[in-house]
Formats: C-alpha cells, structure tokens, sequence
C-alpha cells in the first residue's frame, strides 16, 4: 500500500511516500481503508519534538471503510463506514490502510461525507470536553472562545451556542465572516480589539492555543469563572501547569485540558452533524502524495478551520 513515512535521512523533506506492508488486522482489530484524514497540531507537533509514531506514519484523525475485520470483533461488519481518533493506536492515518482495535472508532452515517468525518474526532471532541467537563458549561453564560478559526475554534463556538450560551469568539481578520456564520454573538478580529482591554466578565473562557498570560484570563473572568485552555505553546503549558493551581484558589478556576477519544462523544458530534447542527469547516484538500505540503500548511497556524488529505 502507499503511505507517508517519516524518514529523518531524507532531510529536508522528512515525510516520503512510499510503498509499505499492508497491515493485517489482530484478532480485536478492524481494517480500514482510509478515505481521508485531517492534520492535527498533534501531527505537526509531534514531529517538530521528535516524538515518532510506531511504523513512522502520523495521521490520527480518520474516516474510511472496513475492508476486513478480526475474528473478535463485535460492533463492525466488512463495507461500515467508520471515523475515529487513532492517535492512542499509534496513528498511521496518512496511508492508503490502517488496522486499528474496534474500539477506536465509531459509525459513521452516510449523510456524513468522509472529508468531513475525519476532521470531527479530536477537534470536536477536544471542544465538547473543555466546554462540558472541564467547563460545565450553562444556558445563557457568556463564554470567551480565544483561537476560533481553527477547528478546536469552530466546533467551540458552534456546541458553545448549541449548550444555550452567549459566545464572544476570537479570531484573525481572514476568518472573522465564517466565525459569524457559525453562530458567534460577537466576533473580535484580535488584529485590531484586544479582548483583555474591555471590562466584559465571562463565565467561560476556552482558550485554545492560549497566548495570553494567566492573569489577563483571571481578569476576564467573573468570580466563578473557569479557564479552560487547550493546547498552546510549550511556555504556556509549562505556565498552566506550574501556576494555574495558584490562579484557582478561590472561586476561579483555571484547568489544562488533556481532551480523551470517546466513543459516545464522537456518535454525539456525528449526530450534531448529521443533523445539521454542527458545521464542519474545510480549508483545503490534498492528496496524499501532497501530504508534506498539507502539513506544512496547518503548521503555520492560519487555516480557516481544517485541512485534509483525500486519500481516495
């Protein structure tokens, strides 16, 4: 089969395509042929740290169709259409076929294109746990979402307003119409307003690749409010996790968000979709043999929501 391998000797282009095995599914896997797969700041990131995927294939959000199954598995048949998460597996997205355990992925309907399956699991689910669990998020807040062109961003405003609250979203200037049409109250083009300068108290603030330093969130927060960020540069993760508890004592608090792949969060999101209630929001397309360029694209952090490989 043909994948993207990373290949550290091939510098400066590190991702080749290549002919490789084609897996053979264990006993509690299922086979997948990939129909397309989005990048995540997890891939990118991961190969800027060296962190190297077990058969040097990143790729981890993915939607396609179950061309075998092992003889343990339950919940699919050959020809499902399924998306998932893979990351947990060791990925392997950004190739023509992946084996992965039953339980990484989940249905997927077939009003529900695959190149818009595929950019669902970690971005919407990242959003979902930071608003729901971490957040507790409530009808008729006001909820801050900092990073809201990105796909994190946009799935935040959208199940933001979906849960009933009254979102501020913050963006750059490129991607302040979409914003709008996903259904933010307010839209800050942070170019030109800088949320920490107005006196508006939130309840929530989902900060998604956060910049801003700890106390600016404090400020913006109303007694009881809660931070939640998500992703972020090294020194700001490093911030969170030294000082964030200091920060929460308190009515405040202030939390780092580990998002976890879980199935019924996923059938929730693709219901939401399906449904009409949640838009997926695809900047660009590649092929797989152009997946180099794919991720070089969203490593430079301006996408209008997400990119995707089209593999078939």
């Amino acid at each position: 089969m043909k994948a993207v391998v990373y290949d550290k000797s091939n510098a400066p282009e590190v991702l080749v395509l290549r002919e490789v095995e084609k897996p053979t599914p264990e006993a509690d896997q299922v086979l997948i042929k990939i129909m397309a797969v989005s990048v995540n700041a997890a891939d990118y990131r991961s190969m800027r740290y060296g962190i190297i995927p077990p058969h040097k294939i990143y790729g981890a959000d993915v939607a396609g169709r179950i061309e075998a199954v092992g003889p343990e598995v339950k919940l699919f048949k050959v020809g499902d259409d399924v998306f998932g998460d893979i990351l947990k597996w060791g990925s392997g997205g950004f190739a023509e076929y992946v084996a992965v355990p039953e339980i990484a992925v989940a249905q997927k309907p077939a009003a529900v294109p695959f190149e818009s399956a595929c950019t669902i699991s970690m971005a919407g689910i990242t959003a979902l746990q930071g608003l729901r669990n971490l957040g507790k998020i409530q009808p008729g807040q006001k909820v801050l979402i900092l990073g809201a062109g990105g796909g994190v961003g946009n799935f935040g405003v959208q199940l933001a307003k979906y849960f009933g609250a009254e979102v501020t979203a913050v963006c750059g200037p490129k991607n302040v119409e979409i914003v709008k049409s996903l259904g933010a109250d307010r839209v800050l083009d942070y170019t030109s307003i800088n949320f920490t300068d107005e006196k508006i108290k939130y309840d929530l603030i989902l900060a998604v690749h956060g910049s801003y330093r700890l106390a600016q969130y404090r400020r913006a927060l109303t007694p009881t409010g809660i931070m939640v960020m998500a992703g972020g540069a090294l020194l700001q993760l490093f911030r969170q996790m030294a000082f964030g508890w200091l920060y929460s004592i308190g009515g405040q608090k202030m939390y780092l968000l580990k998002a976890e792949p879980n199935i019924k969060d996923l059938e929730f999101l693709i219901k939401l979709v399906e449904d009409g209630k949640l838009k997926t929001v695809v900047d660009r397309t590649y092929p797989l043999a152009e997946t180099a360029e794919a991720m070089k694209y969203a490593n430079h952090g301006h996408a209008l929501g997400k990119v995707v490989v089209k593999v078939v």
